[in-house]
This record gives structure tokens, sequence and C-alpha cells, in this order.
């Protein structure tokens, strides 16, 4: 999940809202601070200034004189929150404007409750006779703070909105564009090879990109087409002289009379017959590879065929030696062609019983699993070295240990090409023996 949110585009999105919603917060809390103790800090220099106002007052009655004082500062110069009272040692009310009681300690104190159960700070400073206090009425400020408080909460929210809405708005713009060229790969690779990534025109770098990917796949199709022309003009082409060399050399083999020269034509016939057979399975590979077959592709249940294929080469295979087991289910459906389906189970019969000693069982197997059909074809003989199991796919490609039979090593190339005509996949699976398995989809 962690590598997931780290590598998605909607995890990058989340992740950039994230970081600038935490900003936002903290950005808020030093500013809320700040104001805070601005506030703080004015207030307290107010009070500061008013009590060195008062204390400052000449005269020998030091209470009488402060006490003229507060009553010749109030309307004056004295702010409307800043509270003044002036009390003597027993506690009692000289002069002043504020609620509060009768001071504890003397110096500062952060909450002091009123009379009327308001609360303030104060300053206490002690005066010969009894206390001056100089507060601050802690409503003002503390409206201040709910202000402040639902400024910088409306613009938290209103940056979480916009943070969330942005990584949505990124995340799907992203997404689709690379959705488009998902598709795009995806209808490639099952064969639409004229598919191109849709552009905008915008000048934008995902339509700079689309149109770099676009003249890639062009430059791609342009040189698999040559490929595939340049590889069927040459199997056609020498299939032709081969077919008129083969029935020449049948002429000559007719015509002589000594027996030593007819072998020798025979095993030329031979040849020519086997690299004619190449040719054909170069271009049923071609034919397969290019995807026209999907022209005919239908629903078909290849159950029955496959039955009757293994029933056709099980007295081959009990002659040789071999056991042949089938396990099918018949009730299996694939959209695609069945001739093709049973050349590729024909190929790996082939393949199981071309190479494998007396007394192997090979199993051909058709079953539908985790929504996949599943298409096997298992032997329990030698099997392949472990250096030759990646590339048995390969056109050419044998095992060290087929060298001496008969094949050219297209068997399964031809395997591979009609299983990926068939949106499937076929993989050789672990274990003792040899086995092939190829996994189309469900229909």
């Amino acid at each position: 999940m962690r590598r997931l949110l780290a590598r998605s585009t909607k995890g990058v999105a989340l992740q950039v809202s994230a970081l600038l919603i935490f900003a936002a917060f903290t950005i808020g809390v030093i500013v809320y601070a700040i104001a805070h103790e601005a506030v703080e800090a004015r207030i307290d220099e107010t009070m500061e200034k008013e009590r060195t106002a008062l204390l400052a007052t000449p005269g020998q009655d030091r209470l009488s004189a402060i006490a003229a004082a507060i009553k010749q500062r109030a309307p004056i110069t004295r702010p409307r929150h800043i509270l003044v009272l002036l009390v003597n040692d027993h506690g009692r009310r000289i002069a002043g404007n504020s609620p509060t009681g009768a001071p504890g300690e003397t110096g500062y104190n952060e909450f002091l409750r009123s009379n009327e159960g308001r609360m303030a700070q104060a300053t206490i400073a002690a005066v010969e006779g009894g206390a001056l206090i100089i507060a601050a009425d802690r409503s003002d400020r503390e409206k201040v703070d709910r202000a402040l408080l639902m400024v910088l909460g409306g613009g938290f929210v209103a940056v979480v909105a916009l943070a969330i809405g942005g990584a949505w708005t990124v995340s799907t713009v992203t997404g689709k564009r690379l959705r488009a060229i998902d598709q795009t790969a995806r209808a490639i690779i099952d064969g639409d090879f004229s598919r191109r990534v849709p552009r905008d025109e915008s000048g934008s770098e995902f339509d700079r990109a689309s149109a770099t990917l676009n003249r890639m796949l062009d430059r791609i199709s342009a040189l698999m087409d040559n490929l595939r022309q340049v590889s069927s003009d040459v199997a056609h082409d020498l299939r032709t002289p081969l077919s008129r060399l083969r029935n020449r050399l049948e002429e000559i083999r007719d015509a002589a009379s000594d027996p030593a020269g007819k072998a020798g034509i025979d095993a030329a016939i031979g040849q020519a017959d086997e690299a004619l057979e190449i040719f054909a399975a170069l271009l049923r590979i071609s034919e397969v590879e290019a995807l026209g077959v999907r022209r005919n592709f239908a629903r078909v249940e290849p159950g029955r065929r496959l039955a009757d294929l293994v029933d056709t080469y099980r007295p081959d295979a009990e002659s040789s030696g071999h056991r042949l087991i089938a396990e099918i289910d018949f009730s299996v459906s694939v959209t695609g062609d069945t001739r093709l389906l049973v050349q590729l189970v024909s190929n790996l019969l082939d393949n199981a019983l071309r190479h494998t000693p007396s007394g192997t069982a090979v199993t051909v197997t058709l079953r539908e699993s985790k929504k996949q059909i599943e298409l096997m074809i298992a032997d329990d003989g030698p099997g392949v070295a472990q250096a030759d199991r990646a590339r048995l796919f390969e056109r050419f490609s044998r095992g060290e240990s087929s060298r001496s039979t008969y094949g050219h090593g297209l068997g399964l190339a031809l395997v591979r090409a009609i299983a990926a005509a068939h949106g499937g996949e076929a993989r050789l699976l672990d274990g003792p023996g040899f086995a092939v398995s190829v996994t189309l989809p469900a229909p």
C-alpha cells in the first residue's frame, strides 16, 4: 500500500495535498501564536504605561494622590478595556473602575477573577497604605482570538478543499491521459497495430509525449511490415523453385535405373520436402502473428475436437510405448478458432511423443480455472535442461537433448503465436517432465 501511494498518480497527488494541508496548518498555528502574543504584548505594554503613570503621581499622601490621578485620567487617556483599582491595606476600594475584588500577591497575574465572574489579567503594585491594581478585561482579547481563529479556520478549510480538489483534478486528468496510453498499448498488444495514442493538439507535455509515442509506433509498425513482407516474400519466392526442384528430382529418379542413384535422389527429395515444411511453418507463423486469423474467431467449444485428436494420436502413441491420457471438460468454451487450437495441441503432442522415451505418460488437459481457460499438455519424461527453457519458444530453438531427433524448432514458436492470437499466453511449467500451459481468457 505504501509503495502504491508513493508511485501512483493518485498517491503522489494525495501526498502533495497532505503536504500543503500540513503547511497551511503549521502556518496558521504560527500566525495565531504570533498574533496572540502581539495582542498580549500590546495589552501588557498599555497596563505598564498606566501603572507607571499612576505610580509617578507626586504627593505626600500616596493613596489620596493616586486616587485623584485615577479620577483625572479616567475620561481622557485610559483605554476602555483598562481597569484600575486602588485599595487600602484592608482591601477597601478607594478609587477606580475595576470590579476586581481584593488582590492577592503583588506582581503579574495572568488570570484574575472579577466580582462579576469575568476574567482579567492584572499587574498589582504595592503603594504606601494600600495597593494599585491595573487590569485588562480579557473579553476583548478573547473576541480578537475568536475572530482570528475564525479567519484562520476558514482559510484552513479553504486550503483543504483546494488541496483535495486539486489532487482529484490532477489525478483525474493525469490518470485519463495515462489510461489512454495504456489502452492504446493494450490494443496494439492484442493485434490492432493501427491504434495510436489520442492527442488534443494543446501542445502540452502529454500531447508532445503522445506525438512522440505515435511516431515511434509508426516507425515500429513500418519496420514490422517490412520484416513481415520480406519474410513472406522470401518464403514464397523460395518455395516455388524448391517445388520445381523437387518435381525435377522425381522425374530424374523415375528415369534413373541405378538403385544407388535412386536412393541418393530420394534423399535429396527428402531434404527438399524438409525445406518446404520449414517454409510452410514460417508462413503459417507469420500469418498467425499478423492476427488476420482473428477475423474467423467465434465462440466455440473445442473439447470434442480435442478428444477426437487425442483418439487419433492414441494408436501411434501406444505403438511407441506411450500412454495418452485426456482430461477434457467438454463444457469449456473459448472465443477463437478450433482449427488453430487443434493445431496447437497437435504440435505439442508431436513434440511430446517424439522427444520422450517409451513408457512416458502424456496428459492433455482442458479446464476452466480462475476465470481462465487452461489448455495443458504435460508428460512425465526427462524434461529439458534449465538452460534451454528460456528460449524454447523462439524460432528454430531446440533443446540439446532433441538435436538428434527430427524437427526444425518451429513447433513451440507456432504454439506461442496461436496462444497470443487468442489473447492468451503459453508458458513452461516447473516440475518433473515437460509441461506447456496455455491460458486463454474466458469468453
